[in-house]
């Protein structure tokens, strides 16, 4: 199933496809924010190290297959097969966007 993402949201999925911690890192804003696994990382450096950590640790697809809104925030839903505990597992991202990049982005279970 196709869906059609937001040019920023879309831009993190393909930077994260290609394991270029500085294409994500790039698809956030200056002082952009990501919570994942109990921890925030803030702004553009911050982010590009957890994709440095995340990418030594695991490898992974994502595949996202629903989109929607919940407490203004765009929530994609993506189905990710890797090489991590708990593979494969459907992970919820939500995303707060100012104008063509990711401001904020959340990952839960």
């Amino acid at each position: 199933m196709t869906i059609k993402l937001p040019k920023a949201i879309e831009e993190y999925f393909e930077a994260d496809r290609t394991g270029s911690p500085d294409a994500v890192a790039a698809a956030f804003t200056e002082t952009g924010v990501v919570k994942d696994k109990g921890n925030t990382h803030r702004g553009r450096e911050a982010i590009r190290e957890w994709m440095v950590e995340a990418g030594q640790l695991y490898t992974y697809t994502a595949e996202p297959f629903f989109i929607g809104t919940e407490n203004d925030k765009t929530q994609v839903t993506a189905h990710v097969v890797g090489t991590f505990p708990g593979s494969p597992i459907d992970l919820r991202f939500f995303f707060v966007l100012a104008g063509d990049k990711v401001a904020e982005l959340e990952i839960t279970v």
